[in-house]
Formats: structure tokens, sequence, C-alpha cells
């Protein structure tokens, strides 16, 4: 008996080695296997009931390639929300209180004749150009005139001396029928129209006067000013035309009257009907716009009088030319003469550029060839983005004639009265030249609406949750509570192996 048993014993010892692991890998596979019975996800449940092999490499495939696909549009739905798409909203609201814009004007001729004349005469005979003898001015001095402006701003010179001064200029002025005067403007340089000046800019440090409003003093918003242009001393050949351009623009923002100014002709009451309207652009990383001054910018600032002016995309790119027009000919563009104050970042400091002559066009070939290169646009301009806010002013004008009787013999005491020589023959003909001199500029507001366009993001978080849920939810089946069940299933297999791994060790100290 005693050696029945102990033959036994072997056996029994053997079976049980055998049994623990196939128990141990039939209890994974019904973990698995109940959770694909019971999962919510699409497929799992039909392969795990499969009792074919046929039906069950049929659901296996279809799983398999609905996975691919769902995959697919999971990655493409999530690139999606990183290409940053954005739409524009346009709302009309009633701004109140609404600021009343800026609003600037030149006369149309940068100088007077009686006081530019002299100076550039004497320089012409002292560089040969003419005699003392020969005063006439003809087109052919136009190149002179320009090398004289030129040698004037490269030895350091003002040229303001030449300008028309805003009290010569301006007759009357009026904000909501209130009066206003030559303290209310704040004055700049054109680099072609001379002298400018501006109505209600921005200041900074500015305690003591704010930007006014449209609705200041009681009134819906009016900036009426009377101008006298003084056409007899215009410099012949130099300007076209006789009268002012005006630009009516944001508090904040540089008025480019060169390029943005409307040109209103003398003899005429004018009327500028401005309605407001403004973009708001998001920033990065759905655009690459930008507030930010860059320091050349800023150094330009200085010239327009402590006015509190932001960044523009325009006077950007003429910055950048003019400081890679600086590093190819040693000077900048004469067109530009109030942009020189450059800082270059090859040589990391700011300086002030000489004008290159007229008839040198070496700042034309460097700046052509800034323009027509991406790699020179990149490496020179690439701080010249868009801006973030745009706030634009679109102006309707209209004119009547004018001015009336009833009102030549104040303008003409006014004209005696200023600075500027009268022309000859006055006397006799001083009605016909306040009739070609006198202008009037109304700035109106025409409503109180403003149009608002506003970008916004088209594709959020939530909305990749929503898409990424819906194309798995879709192909198969998946959803949150899914994923929990597979945690679920994945936390009962650790746990198994765990209890394994302790019971061997228990065995093992046995």
């Amino acid at each position: 008996m005693w050696n029945r048993n102990e033959d036994m014993a072997p056996s029994v010892v053997n079976d049980v080695a055998v049994a623990q692991p196939k128990n141990k890998i039939s209890c994974r596979l019904s973990i698995i296997r109940d959770f694909s019975l019971n999962t919510s996800t699409h497929a799992l449940p039909g392969i795990a009931r499969s009792e074919s092999l046929h039906n069950r490499i049929f659901w296996s495939l279809s799983f398999i390639s609905f996975t691919g696909v769902m995959i697919f549009f999971v990655i493409k739905a999530i690139l999606g929300y990183f290409n940053y798409p954005t739409s524009m909203d346009v709302s009309f609201i009633s701004e109140w209180p609404q600021e009343f814009p800026a609003f600037s004007f030149c006369n149309i001729s940068p100088l007077r004749l009686d006081l530019f004349w002299k100076p550039f005469l004497n320089y012409s005979i002292m560089n040969n150009w003419t005699s003392a003898n020969d005063t006439t001015w003809g087109p052919s001095q136009f190149l002179d005139l320009a090398r004289f402006l030129v040698n004037t701003f490269n030895r350091n010179e003002t040229v303001e001396a030449y300008f028309y001064s805003l009290s010569a200029l301006m007759y009357k002025c009026t904000f909501n029928n209130r009066p206003c005067s030559t303290n209310d403007f704040i004055s700049f340089t054109s680099s072609v129209y001379g002298a400018c000046y501006t109505f209600n800019a921005k200041l900074k440090n500015n305690a003591g006067q704010n930007i006014l409003y449209a609705n200041e003093y009681g009134g819906d918003g009016k900036l009426s000013i009377g101008l006298y242009i003084h056409g007899h001393q215009y410099v012949p050949f130099l300007m076209e035309g006789f009268g002012a351009v005006a630009l009516v623009h944001d508090n904040t923002q540089l008025p480019l009257i060169e390029a943005a100014g409307i040109e209103l002709a003398a003899g005429l009451r004018h009327k500028l009907g401005y309605r407001k309207k403004t973009t708001y652009l998001l920033s990065s990383p759905y655009t690459t716009c930008t507030d930010k001054v860059s320091p050349t910018m800023q150094a330009m600032f200085e010239y327009y009088n402590n006015t509190n002016y932001g960044y523009s995309e325009t006077l950007c790119y003429q910055l950048c030319g003019q400081v890679y027009a600086y590093e190819q000919c040693g000077c900048v563009s004469p067109y530009l003469w109030n942009g020189r104050t450059l800082y270059v970042s090859s040589i990391n400091r700011v300086v002030f550029a000489p004008l290159c002559e007229l008839d040198n066009m070496c700042y034309n070939k460097a700046i052509g060839e800034l323009l027509t290169s991406s790699s020179l646009m990149k490496s020179y301009c690439s701080e010249c983005l868009q801006e973030c806010v745009i706030r634009n002013f679109i102006v309707q004008t209209s004119s009547l004639s004018l001015p009336g009787e009833w009102e030549m013999e104040k303008i003409k005491k006014f004209v005696e009265n200023s600075t500027i020589p009268l022309p000859t023959n006055w006397s006799s003909t001083w009605q016909d030249e306040i009739r070609k001199n006198y202008l009037t500029i109304n700035v109106v507001r025409e409503t109180s609406i403003v149009e608002n366009s506003t970008q916004s993001a088209t594709m959020g978080v939530v909305d990749v949750f929503s898409n990424v849920g819906g194309q798995t939810g879709l192909w198969i089946g998946i959803s949150l509570l899914s994923i929990m069940e597979l945690i679920e299933m994945l936390y009962r297999l650790i746990r198994n192996e765990f209890h394994i791994i302790r019971r061997k060790i228990q065995v093992n100290r046995q």
C-alpha cells in the first residue's frame, strides 16, 4: 500500500505543475473574452462569440479595416485643429461714446517761394548751376532744387523755415461749434508736402487733455476748418494744382498722408462725411499679426511731437527698405528724408543715415532687389506683420463753391495780417485771389453705427473632442466609457498577474 502511494506521488505533482500554466492562460483568456463579449465597442463581441474560423476572420478583418479608417479621420480632425481655421464675424453696433477721429492736413505745396528762393539761388550760384543775373525758374531746375534740399538735410540743417506755418494758413476753426486754435493741433513733417498739422491725435502722458469725443460739447461730431493756401507763393513746377491734402485717420495711427490723403481744391467748401470700420484679428497662433513697435519705428515717431502712435505695417516696410538701402549704398532714399534714424542689426547700432542724391540710382536698385527677393524680405522685413486691430474711416466727399460775398472782407483782413507777403496788385485783385486760394473743410460723422469685423476661431478644443468622438463612435462605436472598459480589462489582467507572482513566491518559500 505504501509502495503504491509512493509511486503515485510524483504523478500527482506533475499533474499540478501542468495544470498551473493551463489555469494561468485560461484565466487571462477569460478576462479578455469577458471584456470582448461585454464591451460597447463594435465587432469585438462578434469575434468573441464566433464559433467558426470564417466568422471570426470576417469580424476581425472588419474591425481592423474600420479601425484604420477611424484612425485616418481622427488624425485628420486633430490636424485640422492645428491649422487654426478662422472666420470673420461682421456686426453693426451703435458705439457710444465714440472718439472723434484724428484729422491731418497739409498745404499741397511744401515750400514758400519768398523764404526758399534766396538760399536756393545762393546755393546754385556757389555750385555754378546758375549766375547771379539769371533769376528765372524753370523745369530744368527741379533737379537742382532736389540737390539743394538733400544737401541741406545731409548738413543736419532744418528746412522748416521754408514751410507754411499753421497760423498763416488757418483762417478759422470750430469743433461742434466751439472755437479751436493752433494750440489744438500738432505739427509733423511730410516728405512730400512739408509742414502738416493734426487735430485730435493721441499724445503721450497727456493727463490734462483727453481725446475729444464726437458728442463733445453736445454736438454731433463736426470739425470745420477754413484755410487760405497763398498760391502765389507756390514754387513753380514743384507741384501741380492748388489746394490742400487731408486725411481722416485713427487717433493712434501715423498719418500716411502721402499715399492715403484726399486732395481738396481751393475755391470750394468740402464735406468729408466719415463712418467708422474696425477689424479685429486674432493673435498667434491664428495669425501672425503684431502691435509691437520696433526701435526704428519708435525713432521715427519722435518727429511727431510727443504723439502716442502705434505700429504701422506700411511704415515698417518703408523703414526696412531704408535699412537695406543704407547697407548697400551708404545712403537712403531722398523721398523718405523723415525716416533716416535707423537701427541697423548688422552693426547693432542706431545710425542717422545720409540721403542719396536724386540722380543716384543705387537706392532704387537696392529697394527693387529687396522687394523681389523672398529671402531678403525674410531677413530684413521679418518684423513687418499685419496689425492686430485695423481702424478705417470710410470717407465720402462732396463740395460747394465759396466763399460768400459777406465773408470776403474778413478773409481779406486775415490775409493782410498774415506774415506772408501779398501778391502783386493785391489791392485790385484781392477778391479773385481769395476765390482762388480759400477753401473750407468740414469733417462730419455720418452715423454712430460702427461696422466691426471680428476674427474668431472656428475650431476649439471642444470641437476637436466632438469630432474625434463622432469618428470613433461612427466607425467602431468607441466612447469614453469604452475606454474605461478597456482600462478595467487591463487592471484585471495586471491584478491577475500580481496574484500569480505572489502565489509563486509563497510556493517557493514553502
